[in-house]
């Protein structure tokens, strides 16, 4: 196939915390690679996924929910969010279909470059016809403003293909961005360090995933084997207990979680190393949070 004959583009998903950004984003890949979690406001940065659609590489770009908050760390996130709506060539906004259209209305405002979208009304497997159909309808009055409205159902992947028809026709005409073989352009230490930020929040409750991060320190690479050093980062004593549970209990969950998908995704095994360490107010540290590759914290 001629360069000429292919389309290329950015297409940033976008929507409020926990609209199921990072699991579509997973599912029209076939691969994991985002974190994913039924705790708003996981995703903290940009990841991305390459996925060749035919004649068309789609390069998606999942981002951090739509909020406010008054924490550094937070304004990062929607500055994140906000960036990849005005870098992209079309967005996908994620509208879960027991959302009111307020949060549409307020994605409108905040899509200053006019960027075109479609609308993915998710979770439609957990409505009844009738309300789909209500739901649909009240979208109706914003025609203008967007490309497309596609149904979907993510875990049964309904309307996959609709989404990525639609988008495939609405990206430029360009050659391949990168290469079909490809599945992200994303460091590998950035796809662990979310996996074992997972597996924090599938293991730990309340406060503490949302005052955790990951930095990875090291990887070794193998044949066979693949070792990673962590250190898991915290805001309070109290919590690094938590995190290490009795006996190391804790501790061992995440590890055994964060290695499973790990080993997953590398197809070979993996020796992890967790550390914990306390960091007093780093959420709201400017400093410290351009350390640890939140560049543009401010």
């Amino acid at each position: 196939m001629s360069q000429e004959e292919t389309r290329a583009g950015f297409v940033a998903l976008i929507g409020r915390p926990n609209a199921g950004k990072s699991t579509l984003m997973n599912s029209l890949l076939g691969e994991k690679i985002a974190m994913v979690s039924q705790k708003a406001n996981a995703t903290r940065k940009r990841s991305n996924a390459i996925v060749m659609h035919k004649n068309t590489q789609i390069i998606f770009i999942d981002t951090p929910g739509l909020h406010e908050k008054e924490k550094v760390l937070n304004q990062y996130m929607l500055e994140e969010a906000l960036k990849a709506m005005g870098d992209c060539d079309l967005i996908v906004y994620l509208a879960p279909v027991t959302d009111s259209v307020e949060h549409y209305k307020k994605f409108l405002e905040l899509n200053k470059k006019k960027v075109k979208h479609i609308i993915a009304l998710s979770k439609i497997d957990q409505v009844s016809q009738e309300k789909l159909f209500k739901k649909i309808s009240a979208y109706s009055p914003f025609a203008s403003e967007f490309e497309a409205l596609i149904p979907v159902a993510i875990p049964r992947k309904v309307g996959h293909e609709d989404l990525l028809d639609t988008i495939s026709k609405l990206l430029p005409k360009s050659p391949y961005l990168y290469d079909p073989e490809d599945l992200t352009s994303e460091l590998v230490r950035d796809i662990y360090a979310g996996f074992i930020r997972e597996a924090i929040f599938e293991n730990i409750s309340d406060e503490v995933p949302y005052e955790s991060d990951v930095i990875i320190d090291s990887i070794e690479e193998s044949d066979g084997l693949d070792k990673i050093y962590a250190t898991i980062i915290i805001e309070k004593q109290s919590q690094k207990g938590i995190i290490i549970g009795k006996g190391g209990e804790a501790i061992k969950r995440i590890g055994k979680a964060a290695r499973a998908k790990i080993e997953k995704l590398s197809g070979q095994k993996a020796y992890l190393n967790l550390q914990v360490t306390v960091k007093k107010g780093w959420s709201k540290d400017k400093a410290f949070l351009e350390e640890i590759g939140y560049s543009s914290a401010r």
